[in-house]
């Protein structure tokens, strides 16, 4: 089984940066049990495995080391930088996912997707207790916690400074309780640092403990749907600085069109191939 790696939303000139992916090029021979154990075996943020589609370009199917994703930002970006080298496609790459079809604009080594609209509910918890799970005070948000799915669902969290950011420290335990309406312990905070800049940081839970991620397309996109709940004017343009705290620092970048369009893009870099035997 052929396989490539690259990473998605890498930062400046730095290769090793940015969230680390495997592709599988072609998994038609694999079952599902397969691939949720190679996921395992690789225990990446995710693992993707290509087929052949009749709707698009290519069948992806995304898997976390232990349950697979209907949705995935940084996983839909890779697998289109891999499907357009594999079979030369111009600019436009259709990838067909758990969530449809999504679609990617490549321009060289950056490669945006446009993103499901966006649903959101309010949490049941509140924003006193999500503080308090993610080690700050009440006073350290700058509004009101969300609920946002764009294909994968996350809780959104406003936050009043980059400081606050950088000060989180997330308990399993609290966030559990805290996001017991989801499928599965999750946060995104961000906060504005400047003209259309933020930082972020994404928790998510992995055995049982929370594990940070260094760049997350999912939350990003469902940021834009975080921005448009709240009546932001548009277009808007927002660069974001994600992965500080890993060592893996990234970059990523939201838009929002007049048409309330969620897209998100970033640069991908192959970094290396290699043969698995299965």
């Amino acid at each position: 089984m052929r396989y490539r790696t690259v990473n998605v939303f890498t930062h400046g000139s730095g290769r090793l940066t940015g969230n680390p992916l495997c592709v599988f090029e072609d998994a038609a021979a694999l079952d599902t049990g397969q691939m949720q154990a190679l996921a395992l075996q690789f225990n990446l943020s995710e693992t993707c495995f290509v087929t052949r589609s009749n709707k698009a370009d290519a069948r992806l199917r995304i898997f976390a080391p232990t349950y697979e994703m209907p949705f995935a930002g940084h996983p839909t970006l890779g697998a289109a930088y891999v499907v357009k080298a594999l079979q030369d496609l111009p600019s436009h790459v259709s990838l067909e996912l758990n969530v449809g079809v999504i679609r990617v604009t490549t321009d060289g080594s950056v490669l945006e997707l446009r993103a499901n609209p966006a649903t959101h509910r309010a949490p049941r918890a509140s924003p006193a207790t999500f503080a308090s799970a993610l080690g700050l005070t009440e006073s350290d948000l700058s509004g009101h916690p969300l609920w946002v799915n764009t294909g994968t669902e996350q809780l959104i969290v406003p936050l009043a400074n980059a400081e606050a950011v950088r000060g989180m420290r997330v308990s399993y335990d609290l966030l559990s309780q805290a996001t017991a309406d989801s499928a599965r312990p999750n946060a995104y905070a961000f906060a504005e640092t400047g003209a259309g800049s933020l930082l972020s940081r994404y928790f998510f839970s992995r055995s049982g403990a929370m594990v940070e991620d260094p760049a997350t397309g999912s939350a990003t996109a469902n940021l834009g749907g975080w921005y448009l709940a709240n009546n932001t004017p548009l277009p808007l343009t927002l660069s974001i600085f994600q992965g500080e705290m890993t060592g893996r620092p990234s970059s990523l970048r939201l838009r929002i069109d007049e048409s309330r369009n969620i897209y998100v893009a970033g640069e991908v870099i192959e970094v290396g191939r290699g043969e698995f035997e299965i």
